[in-house]
């Protein structure tokens, strides 16, 4: 049921604070708060000020005013804080125009939402990611001049096997090894079950929790489905609850794609599906796994546009990590049935109408959710529009193919670089309906660049040292 600004501030008499919330260019929150009895009704209409020069991504300092305007139907009560706070998820504004602003990317989800109902294709899409992490019990990582470094530990991680721990209880778990073991291997049942209790609290729901296959704490809660936008809110709420109750057990969790050599990484693979009126479009019970022809070609947008949607849905220099050939990495460009080694899959658990989605599976958890599953739905729907035909399935392990076979199939770029340049070269079907705008790609591409492409570039690798220091 939605909420008015009324029934926000009637929340409001029972907590301390409230918590203004919105996203930068990269996809992290950013907030600030105030009294909760200074929560007024006009600002829900008016907003209130803040400096767009001092986030990444927004405005230059001499344009730095910037408004926020509450969205009430995201209020919740936080519950992370001590305090009792109230928080909301804001839209950004621009002061002069009173316009949403472009480059605020919860906009973006909302324009992706009103063209999917342009097109007239569909009225609503629904999405489900399974965001994965990790959990640690120390880390320390840092740079210079003459140095850099990183050191992780968890007490489930296979290095510690032999350790003195004083006692050392044994059953730590091996290498890729850590997919559904029961307490005490799996030594985090609790701490997932508290936070997904913390996520159905502030009504987020939740389908299930378990293990990952890396050692060291890797884990995975799975969000019901949802619509486009309220997707991406749950899924910020969902990291920073994730965050948040790891710290208050005194651990770590961290969404980096590949923060252990050697083992699985993190990734988030993406359910979609599209309904016009009660009906799935995305079912035929003729077609190959159930499918009509404008899931194959809403598939088909995904192949032919893959390259550019990793620069949105696997968006960091460390996301090349996780996406590496010959690994079990969804890296080749097809589809399939079951297949989890196709980067697009067709679950087969249920013939039911409704439960036919197609999940993408190269996307991580660093992307910003608003850009990414707004992108995911504008080449699907490029895909539909052009009748674009992703070829047949490949129902066959595409990591153990002949190689005469296997370069056959094409797969995804290998950088953070690459993916920026293929978007540079195809993003006029993100600019339909102008849900995406050029200063959006512009300031995310120059960004990207700048601050996460070029530093690693230019930087020593400790394996550098082993390589070539006695060359």
């Amino acid at each position: 049921m939605s909420k008015t600004a009324t029934d926000v501030l009637k929340m409001a008499e029972e907590v301390k604070m409230v918590d203004m919330r919105f996203t930068d260019l990269p996809g992290t929150w950013q907030h600030f708060s105030l009294p909760a009895h200074a929560l007024t009704e006009d600002m829900f209409d008016e907003g209130m000020g803040f400096d767009g020069s001092s986030i990444r991504g927004f405005q230059e300092i001499h344009q730095s005013d910037m408004i926020l305007i509450p969205d009430p139907d995201t209020a919740i009560l936080d519950p992370a804080l001590d305090i009792p706070t109230l928080t909301m998820i804001c839209d950004v504004y621009d002061p002069v125009t009173r316009q949403p602003y472009t480059r605020d990317p919860r906009y973006v989800a909302r324009k992706a939402e009103a063209y999917l109902k342009q097109t007239g294709l569909a009225d609503v899409s629904y999405w489900g990611p399974e965001a994965e992490f990790f959990v640690f019990n120390d880390v320390r990582y840092g740079g210079s001049t003459n140095a850099a470094f990183y050191h992780i530990d968890s007490q489930e991680g296979w290095w510690n096997s032999g350790e003195d721990l004083g006692p050392n209880l044994g059953g730590q778990i091996p290498p890729k090894r850590g997919y559904f073991p029961v307490p005490p291997t799996d030594t985090l049942q609790d701490l997932r079950s508290e936070m997904v209790l913390a996520l159905e609290e502030v009504g987020v729901p939740v389908e299930v929790h378990h293990h990952e296959v890396a050692t060291a704490g890797q884990a995975e809660i799975d969000l019901h489905y949802d619509t486009l936008l309220t997707s991406a809110d749950n899924l910020m709420i969902y990291k920073y609850i994730v965050k948040n109750v790891a710290r208050q057990h005194n651990m770590t969790a961290t969404f980096m794609p590949k923060p252990l050599f050697e083992d699985n990484g993190s990734g988030m693979h993406v359910h979609t599906s599209l309904w016009k009126g009660e009906k799935n479009i995305f079912f035929d019970e003729a077609g190959y796994a159930q499918l009509s022809d404008p899931a194959r070609y809403y598939i088909g947008g995904l192949l032919g546009h893959s390259s550019a949607l990793l620069a949105l849905t696997a968006p960091t220099t460390n996301s090349y990590r996780r996406l590496v050939p010959g690994f079990e990495a969804p890296v080749n460009l097809a589809y399939s049935q079951r297949n989890r080694s196709a980067i697009c899959r067709i679950p087969v658990y249920s013939k039911r109408p409704g439960a036919k989605r197609i999940e993408f599976r190269a996307p991580d958890p660093s992307c910003n959710p608003y850009f990414a599953f707004a992108a995911l739905l504008m080449a699907g729907l490029d895909g539909i529009q052009n009748r674009t035909d992703p070829g047949p399935p490949m129902d066959k392990d595409l990591y153990d193919l002949p190689p005469e076979e296997a370069r056959l199939v094409k797969q995804v770029p290998d950088s953070l670089a690459k993916v920026l340049d293929a978007l540079e070269a195809d993003h006029e079907f993100l600019l339909k309906g102008d849900v995406f705008t050029p200063d959006v790609l512009e300031a995310y591409i120059a960004y990207k660049r700048e601050v996460e492409v070029d530093p690693i570039r230019m930087r020593p690798h400790p394996h550098e040292f082993v390589l070539y220091y006695d060359v």
